[in-house]
């Protein structure tokens, strides 16, 4: 069993897990293998966690104890059916390329306990005493469920997934479903809605044959936003190993205010990627060293490549990351309203389903050479760029995430990859105020610069979370 130490104002809570098994689906699956696809391809081995905190007793914040591991593990088995990529493994294929085994193995479900701790013990704003010990490390397959109890009744649901296999997109839809076969399962309330049955129909971004007539403007914006990975810097492995995890809130005021600073046009999001790309320039003067900053944001290219919502239910990634890099003088100098309008310059020329269906196509005719987001390293230019990527988890199903007994009065992304750039990614707070919780995996410098310039990234309190 495993034995996990967090400090949670000045009393260690110790986090055991007591089972360990492995939540097969409930209908046998005819092992076969899925392809990824050219935009999976892109996507380097990385997993992502989300948790979700559920009080217990009056003035938690959340909706009654836990359901029992049981029912969450039954509806698991029930959902996998649908969902039976989850259930499976990536594995090599002949060119050396990842794809999934549908093999039906299963997703390793661990039940864990906090002792005598209480969730309001736990210093979720600082990540690397808490969430890092509630969600699960993946060991095998594509993706794994930790269910950790607090003497108080509450208890934590962290899961953890391969990004190759789908984009937060699709693991909303998975996690929607999943709650409401669990609701369904309990009894109580009325019949959920049926789920979205998901669809892993690779046909619908398969590169094109023959190839249409290349477009200049689309390739040279594709060649500026990717690299084979030959031919791209590696990340600096110091940035990655000083990277601080926090977890801040932004009030819907402050959000809205953001939003009018940047000038009319903008979207809350293009405000507070371009106020953060200038804090980024900050902290770069607060370490004595000048250098060029790049910021990079992630867009869901689903209503690009199919306005009439064709592709709604699609599961896997459909991603691309348009970024801007400018000196870090320049862009403590520069208006808000500015950097604001880069931003959405930037974003727009990429928000196309030109790009999208250019991206497949571009991947398809560098097989199997991997290739990867110049965002990631720095830009074109790389090495010395300080690099950051707004990933806008806004669609995030907080409110449905209730498996029988109420909302959570909690939940966060958990991110802590190991590479150079620093990862934002903003999601609705589940108090369902308007307010964001913005999970931060940067440099300390930025996090200081963050934490001094209070009036958008706010600290967040247990108070705030739990009443």
């Amino acid at each position: 069993m495993v034995h996990e130490a967090i400090n949670g104002h000045g009393h260690e809570v110790t986090v055991k897990v007591t089972s360990a098994s492995t939540v097969a689906p409930a209908l046998p699956v005819q092992e076969h293998r899925l392809p990824l696809s050219n935009l999976d391809l892109i996507l380097p081995p990385m997993d992502v966690s989300v948790f979700f905190c559920y009080g217990a007793g009056e003035g938690s914040g959340g909706g009654g104890a836990l359901l029992p591991a049981a029912t969450l593990k039954a509806a698991l088995a029930k959902v996998l059916v649908a969902y039976y990529p989850l259930a499976g493994e990536v594995v090599a294929n002949t060119r050396g390329e990842g794809e999934l085994l549908c093999s039906g193995r299963g997703v390793d479900f661990a039940e864990a306990t906090a002792g005598d701790a209480v969730l309001r013990q736990l210093r979720l704003a600082v990540v690397d005493e808490s969430a890092e010990k509630l969600v699960p490390k993946k060991k095998a397959g594509v993706m794994c469920v930790q269910v950790t109890k607090f003497k108080c009744g509450g208890a934590v649901v962290g899961c953890t997934f391969d990004h190759r296999v789908c984009d937060a997109y699709s693991f909303n839809m998975f996690l929607v479903a999943w709650a409401a076969a669990a609701r369904d399962g309990h009894g109580g309330g009325t019949a959920p809605p049926p789920p979205t049955i998901p669809s892993f129909r690779r046909s619908i971004v398969a590169p094109r044959d023959p190839p249409p007539p290349r477009s200049p403007s689309t390739d040279a914006l594709i060649d500026r936003l990717f690299a084979p990975l030959g031919s791209a810097p590696p990340p600096p492995d110091d940035a990655a190993a000083a990277a601080v995890n926090r977890i801040y809130r932004v009030a819907a005021a402050d959000a809205a205010s953001l939003q009018d600073s940047a000038g009319p046009g903008r979207t809350k999001l293009e405000a507070f990627t371009a106020h953060l790309w200038q804090l980024n320039a900050r902290a770069a003067a607060a370490a004595e060293r000048e250098r060029p900053c790049c910021m990079g944001v992630v867009v869901d290219g689903r209503g690009r490549m199919f306005p009439d919502g064709a592709m709604r239910a699609y599961f896997g990634n459909v991603l691309t990351i348009p970024y801007g890099v400018m000196g870090s003088g320049e862009l403590r100098a520069a208006a808000l309203t500015d950097v604001a309008g880069d931003v959405h310059r930037w974003v727009a020329e990429a928000a196309t389903g030109d790009h999208f269906r250019g991206l497949v196509d571009w991947v398809e005719a560098r097989r199997p050479k991997p290739a990867a987001a110049r965002a990631y390293l720095g830009g074109t230019g790389g090495g010395d760029a300080a690099a950051c990527i707004v990933s806008s988890g806004m669609g995030f199903p907080v409110g449905e995430a209730d498996f029988g007994t109420g909302a959570p009065a909690f939940a966060s992304y958990h991110f802590p990859w190991p590479a150079g750039a620093g990862y934002v990614m903003p999601m609705p707070s589940a108090r369902g105020d308007g307010d964001w919780v913005v999970y931060v995996h940067v440099s300390p410098e930025l996090a200081a610069a963050m934490e001094e310039e209070p009036t958008v990234f706010r600290s967040l309190d247990n108070s705030y979370v739990f009443g």
